[in-house]
């Protein structure tokens, strides 16, 4: 019966995703707008990637750790985030887009590298939440964050302090 969890799962898919307005894999899509340079929104993030890289913000709890900077172009910076207790890896993207005012859109995308992964308790949202606040990017003028369940899998259900 090796088959039966294949053969739930796409049930399951085919049944829940008219039903349930949410990826159908663990991901979050989220977008922020912001009266500031893109480039100044892309370096702040860079840095709190690397100062984030390690284990010691573990320590206490949370997932604010362990993010490794991939790949960064003056649109689009790559990253991954591994959460710390089941080293779960997440891959993450964030675009840049000048607007015609000078300010900067900037697209994020975080979705799990476990092909199986379906629900994640806003944790692709956290990855990127955690981020966007911890380089104080929330304070900024013009700062507003767009995203929902329909894009970003249990975002009403994150809890950035655990995750």
């Amino acid at each position: 019966m090796e088959s039966a969890p294949l053969i739930f799962l796409l049930l399951w898919t085919y049944i829940a995703c008219p039903v349930v307005p949410m990826p159908l894999h663990a991901s979050c899509k989220a977008e922020w707008n912001f009266s500031a340079d893109c480039m100044a929104i892309e370096n702040r993030l860079v840095t709190i990637i690397n100062q984030w890289g390690g284990p010691d913000n573990c320590k206490n709890g949370g997932e604010r750790c362990l993010y490794k900077l991939k790949t960064k172009t003056d649109t689009e910076i790559t990253a991954t985030h591994e959460t710390p207790k089941k080293h779960y890896v997440d891959d993450l993207t964030f675009t840049f887009i000048k607007t015609s005012d000078n300010a900067c859109t900037v697209k994020g995308f975080s979705t799990s590298e476990t092909w199986y992964a379906l629900l994640d308790q806003g944790t692709n949202y956290c990855n990127l939440h955690n981020l966007i606040t911890g380089a104080d990017l929330d304070k900024l003028p013009g700062y507003k964050e767009t995203t929902s369940n329909s894009v970003c899998t249990q975002y009403t259900k994150a809890d950035c302090d655990k995750y």
